[in-house]
């Protein structure tokens, strides 16, 4: 049985604002993050304010509820509401995927580590063209489809998601290019196997474990395989975690471990990078960005190049440090973890946090949020708080944003 529709549920369907990203053709300026984010909101009509006279609500309504629903249903396909504004959601789906392109990128080179003599040593940098018809905002994930069998047999291979690691106007800043961040998995002689002994072949980056039963991990690995001309299928975009806040004055502090760098490097390309960005709607970041990254090994460091680009031409809103477990200690003789370098500036990033423009951004490894704990629930204790409820609150306002896998 059907229910009866609102009169404020079906204006308020009809009144959402325009569609917030732009079709294939317009310029890169017109394409620009903000213009992306810049959806009007609904406007507050008077007659939300106001009781109407029951004889009012007859064929009128009945027509505004048609109106409205078929507006509904065309705002339903490929938009999301967020927070009042519309963000571009879900165009390309698994059963309807849209098939991207690889193409060279001039920034990077696809490996962008060095071999550490760990099996899983290769993290690549792989650019998707997509002609435009795949809009997306800094945060959010495409997935990938594999040609498969996956572990379970399936072809295609199940979609898997990946964060996006370039701004909204991608590497090249023409709006039609995603760039994605991707760890080979291999695992050797671990608990699970898709290669017996004898089986493993050469990937494209020269290693093999041919005297092992090896795992490869059927999405990673095929993205790293690919060369510029094939052809890949993808879907989404999806992910409203990580979006970043409106206000040019927010504080950014974003935790990355290894891949997990990925929407904090789209982050940064759209604030300290992107002509578009930067001149094109007029909007200039006045606020502090300050990046904490943990990986293994000084090898496995990801866009320091970019980084250290970042510290030189913008030293007093662009903070960087890593933390490099297998390399490096702390004044304790531990292991430096995120959190262990952290601690270092507990105090400064607890007065940091303290502002509420201040926003938390956390991707890469489950535990991220457990390091957050043990870093600062002495300082919070401190101050007479409690971190749990701390970090509750922060979440609570939208200022706590994870992504863990």
């Amino acid at each position: 049985m059907s229910q009866p529709v609102g009169l404020s549920a079906v204006l308020g369907a009809a009144a959402l604002g325009g569609c917030a990203f732009l079709a294939p053709g317009t310029t890169p300026e017109q394409r620009a993050p903000r213009a992306l984010r810049g959806a009007s909101q609904a406007p507050q009509g008077a007659a939300f304010g106001s009781a109407a006279p029951s004889a009012l609500l007859g064929a009128g309504v009945a027509a505004a509820a048609v109106t409205a629903c078929r507006a509904a249903a065309v705002k339903k396909k490929g938009v999301k509401v967020v927070h009042g504004k519309e963000i571009p959601w879900n165009l390309f789906t698994p059963k309807a995927p849209y098939q991207a392109k690889v193409v060279p990128n001039q920034k990077h080179p696809q490996t962008l580590t060095e071999d550490t003599g760990d099996a899983n040593w290769e993290t690549t940098h792989v650019t998707f063209d997509h002609d435009g018809k795949v809009p997306y905002i800094e945060g959010q994930s495409i997935g990938v489809i594999a040609p498969g069998p996956d572990k379970k047999g399936e072809t295609p291979a199940r979609i898997r998601l990946y964060s996006i690691a370039s701004s909204a106007v991608g590497d090249d800043e023409t709006s039609k290019t995603v760039s994605l961040c991707v760890k080979r998995v291999v695992e050797v002689d671990g608990k699970f196997a898709n290669r017996e002994v004898g089986e493993d072949k050469p990937d494209k980056a020269g290693t093999a474990f041919p005297e092992n039963k090896v795992y490869r991990g059927v999405c990673s690995n095929h993205i790293c395989d690919l060369s510029v001309g094939d052809d890949v299928m993808i879907t989404g975009p999806t992910g409203a975690e990580m979006l970043l806040p409106e206000d040019p004055e927010a504080n950014i502090v974003m935790l990355a471990t290894g891949t997990g760098i990925a929407p904090m490097r789209a982050y940064c390309r759209y604030l300290f990078n992107d002509k578009v960005a930067a001149e094109g709607d007029g909007r200039k970041f006045k606020g502090l960005a300050w990046l904490f990254m943990g990986v293994p090994y000084s090898k496995s460091l990801l866009y320091d190049d970019e980084h250290q680009e970042y510290i030189s031409k913008y030293p007093d809103q662009f903070r960087y440090d890593y933390a490099i477990s297998r390399e490096q200690k702390n004044a304790a003789g531990q292991k430096m973890y995120i959190q262990t370098k952290m601690a270092e500036y507990a105090e400064e990033l607890w007065e940091l946090m303290q502002d509420e423009k201040t926003h938390i951004y956390m991707c890469g490894l489950k535990g991220m949020e457990s390091g957050m704990a043990e870093c600062f629930t002495p300082i919070a204790e401190k101050y007479g708080k409690d971190w749990a409820e701390f970090a509750k609150a922060m979440k609570k306002a939208d200022r706590y944003h994870v992504e863990v896998y």
